[in-house]
């Protein structure tokens, strides 16, 4: 009997799959550290013979290519697809016999990119009465960046002169799927488990078929004017790191180097902060706020570490990270080979007192009620590093609206004082509070939820008519 198996990249939002029959497997949109692929594939004791790509991904670098040069797997990428590495070309309506017991049929399913593939999975099933392609049935369909939980994968990647036509291939390709498979096929996406390449909400739904989605995904229940307007305005700003993904997965990336970075000492950390390269701190936010080299930045393993550390990084930057613990840096490094981040300059490992010979930089973490309390006595500089729409829907008044991506290009716009910095949940109010500090700014760190908290606390907010 066949067996799927999802492997999340939660920090990216992402699932790549492997599938086996308990004799060969097939893989899906592989992230670049394989490693992790292969063991899946030895604790199940099946050979991969098969990769397939829904797409030149734009959120991460693929592993694909390095994943077919290790195993001999045949790799599947579309036809029409532009790389410069060899490939076994794939188009809509193509068969590929995996084994007597595992078929994956092609499904042009564009919006997303204009060559995006989804791939329906054929296995025997107990009952069936024997094997081979007359006795296989659909046991899931890999939909990549196409139909998502509850959404779409978003059509405006690859610029605005395309995203007119792709959403409405998106609206068409979810309805061809709907149409053609059964509603008890499982729906097995790439993204929407928190990625940017998500267009609308997939909630924190985990699973779903066919028939589910059919119900309840606004692309399958909503006539095609409205869902692309719908979906045009609901479009939002998308990690800056993207830009460069495409090439790099179109070039046939290789096996990563995951070897630990060269040790940088105390004098060492000090030149790089000095000369303006970039040297992040991955403990949490609390750590950080309690006691940090002054200079350094906050990108905290513990959330959308790769995510938001590539969307603001100007790319090519020198970097080092300091860490807990030689573990946390590996998975650090680990995150950014996903993301194209290959090199780093260094890294360090302990507590800000074996960092530094120089006085520690701080900064006071609060509550929304504590910033509603202070607001009774004073006037306070507020400051909403969250999206633009996330400040259009609801924001505290009088807040300054800089959404944290474009925090470092517009510096020079933040409150004068202190500035009490505020985000969704703390995660991002915690990277720009490191930033502003790093740059001589007085601040307070909010480490609080916007929705639970902040109106409960009294603060007046101005929501979107």
């Amino acid at each position: 009997m066949a067996t799927i198996i999802p492997i999340d990249t939660p920090t990216l939002g992402d699932r790549s799959y492997l599938a086996h029959d308990g004799r060969v497997a097939i893989v899906v949109d592989p992230q670049r550290d394989i490693d992790r692929v292969l063991r899946l594939a030895d604790d199940a004791n099946v050979s991969i013979t098969h990769v397939f790509e829904t797409h030149i991904h734009n959120d991460y670098v693929t592993g694909g290519h390095a994943l077919a040069l290790a195993t001999g797997a045949d790799y599947h990428v579309n036809a029409d697809d532009e790389v410069s590495f060899d490939r076994v070309p794939v188009r809509d309506g193509d068969v590929i016999d995996v084994s007597d017991s595992l078929r994956v049929r092609v499904i042009a399913t564009p919006g997303h990119t204009f060559t995006h593939l989804s791939y329906a999975l054929d296995a025997a099933t107990p009952g069936d009465g024997g094997e081979g392609s007359g006795a296989l049935r659909p046991i899931g369909v890999f939909t990549g960046g196409s139909l998502l939980f509850g959404a779409t994968g978003r059509p405006d990647l690859l610029g605005r002169e395309h995203t007119h036509d792709l959403v409405h291939h998106q609206y068409e390709s979810a309805h061809r799927l709907a149409d053609e498979l059964p509603e008890d096929t499982p729906v097995l996406p790439t993204h929407g488990f928190g990625s940017f390449c998500s267009a609308g909400s997939t909630g924190d739904t985990t699973a779903s078929t066919i028939g589910q989605e059919k119900r309840a995904n606004p692309a399958l229940t909503q006539d095609e004017e409205r869902w692309v307007a719908d979906t045009l305005a609901g479009l939002d700003d998308y990690p800056a790191y993207y830009a460069h993904m495409g090439a790099a997965n179109a070039g046939g990336p290789d096996v990563p180097d995951l070897e630990a970075p060269e040790r940088a000492d105390k004098d060492v950390l000090a030149d790089r902060i000095t000369r303006g390269e970039w040297v992040v701190d991955l403990r949490s936010r609390t750590a950080y706020a309690a006691g940090h080299v002054t200079g350094t930045l906050n990108f905290g393993i513990d959330g959308q570490f790769a995510t938001y550390l590539g969307w603001l990084i100007p790319w090519g930057t020198p970097l080092t990270l300091l860490g807990d613990s030689p573990e946390q840096v590996a998975e650090a490094q680990r995150e950014l080979v996903r993301i194209g981040i290959d090199h780093l300059e260094g890294a360090a490992t302990g507590e800000p007192a074996d960092w530094t010979d120089q006085p520690l930089g701080s900064f006071e973490r609060a509550t929304f009620a504590d910033l509603a309390q202070v607001r009774h006595h004073r006037d306070v500089a507020v400051l909403d590093v969250r999206r633009a729409s996330e400040h259009a829907a609801s924001h505290i008044e009088g807040a300054v609206s800089i959404p944290l991506h474009e925090l470092l290009t517009r510096l020079g716009q933040t409150p004068p004082g202190q500035v009490w910095v505020h985000c969704a949940g703390g995660y991002r109010a915690s990277i720009a509070a490191s930033v502003l500090a790093a740059h001589g700014h007085r601040v307070v760190a909010v480490d609080d939820s916007y929705d639970e908290h902040a109106a409960a606390t009294g603060l007046p907010l101005t929501a979107a008519a």
